[in-house]
């Protein structure tokens, strides 16, 4: 199948085959998917690779099935480490991003009066999360202020409270799951290299859809999942956990037989790797699910996959601005795959069962996902669009379209 065309509109940017890629993905017959920020359509290999392995543990048992496939699980590693610039030592699995930044956010010894320096734009999960260490161990949680121009977090302001705080951790969400604004996740990971700051990205919407090089980033810690733009299966997450993590002895504060040897009565010893984040137990099938996707992804091409999910999403955003009774709300200088608007006349459910009925899937955003934001931007909910690269302009169109009808005939 050819994924890539040889042919482009300037000679310069490679044309991708949207027809085979469309019928690599069954769910593209029967519904316009725009919920790639939720969960992506999985490709025909994928669902095949999960398949053949449950067949093969019903036919010879899970252990020595995954025995089997060694081989093919270990290449989970080896492809998250192409996708991430990394080792595959560095990487480890888990069964959502949430589970690896908890993961991760364990094995820091938190202490009375330590900060945790993060942005207003952070997921709510990961919100969350410092409020639960503020309230058990009595760490501050320090809010970095937004820039005046929309661009996200004001990296000068954040870097000057990494100086006068010196926080414990820095975290930053690299593309919000509530708008399109994109972090300079970059930058503040200068500032935290040149202040040995310990970093932490949420890459959970970025990966997949844009170029990441955790080295580019700076980052010592960075946690993702596989069922959004990877377009992997549900239950799965990774972890990528830098040299320096595993050298200054950073371990979770639960960890098993799989990621500790005990080596005496009275003393374990975590492995030298990142599968001290890991656990015995693994949904195998589902390992090899995420490979598979991680490499389509590849073989599609991250570079040209960055730029037309971007922009598909910008042209639906211009189409969606045009509609009367509809305000658009990302902000940011170049805004990622993720459409949030509100709609004047409608109750959030009711405007997602009409769009579920003509065919199109979406995501609510409510406030209490984005206290921050939403507050700013005075929103108690919008409906969240997400195309991806094997989405056509046509589809764009047509939900657009399907906007205008209902924001035309209200809920009445």
């Amino acid at each position: 199948m050819k994924i890539n065309g040889s042919a482009s509109n300037n000679d310069r940017e490679p044309l991708l085959d949207i027809a085979a890629l469309r019928a690599d993905t069954p769910g593209c017959e029967s519904v316009i998917h725009f919920n790639n920020a939720g969960c992506g359509l999985l490709v025909d290999s994928v669902l095949e690779v999960m398949r053949d392995h449950l067949s093969l543990e019903a036919a010879i048992g899970g252990y020595e099935a995954s025995a089997a496939q060694a081989d093919r699980v270990a290449d989970f590693y080896a492809a998250i480490a192409d996708l991430l610039g990394a080792d595959p030592r560095n990487i480890a699995f888990s069964g959502s991003a949430t589970h690896a930044y908890t993961k991760a956010l364990s094995a820091i010894e938190f202490r009375t009066g330590d900060v945790i320096l993060t942005t207003r734009n952070d997921f709510i999960s990961n919100q969350i999360a410092f409020l639960a260490l503020r309230k058990r161990f009595g760490v501050e949680v320090v809010h970095a202020p937004d820039h005046a121009d929309g661009s996200g977090v004001d990296v000068e302001a954040m870097a000057a409270l990494m100086r006068k705080r010196r926080p414990r951790l820095v975290a930053a969400t690299h593309v919000p799951t509530n708008s399109g604004l994109v972090q300079p996740v970059a930058q503040l990971g200068r500032h935290c290299r040149e202040l040995d700051l310990l970093y932490l990205v949420d890459a959970c919407q970025s990966v997949g859809q844009y170029e990441i090089d955790v080295a580019e980033i700076g980052c010592d810690l960075l946690t993702a999942t596989c069922r959004k733009f990877l377009r992997g299966p549900r239950g799965s997450g990774f972890l990528y956990v830098s040299d320096r993590v595993l050298r200054e002895g950073y371990e979770p504060l639960f960890i098993d037989m799989y990621g500790a040897r005990w080596v005496a009565p009275g003393e374990y010893r975590p492995v030298d790797t990142a599968a001290r984040f890991e656990e015995w137990e693994f949904p195998y099938a589902t390992v090899l699910g995420c490979a598979a996707a991680v490499r389509y992804a590849l073989r599609v091409g991250l570079e040209p996959i960055s730029r037309r999910t971007p922009a598909l999403a910008d042209r639906l955003r211009e189409r969606l601005a045009r509609i009367p009774g509809v305000r658009t709300l990302d902000r940011g200088l170049d805004l990622a795959a993720l459409v949030t608007f509100e709609i004047a006349g409608w109750e959030p459910h009711l405007f997602k069962e009409a769009m579920d009925a003509r065919g199109v899937n979406s995501a609510l955003s409510f406030r209490e996902f984005a206290q921050f934001d939403f507050g700013d931007k005075d929103v108690d909910w919008c409906l969240r669009l997400s195309p991806h690269y094997y989405n056509t302009e046509e589809e764009v169109d047509a939900v657009a379209d399907t906007v205008a009808e209902l924001a035309r005939r209200g809920s009445a």
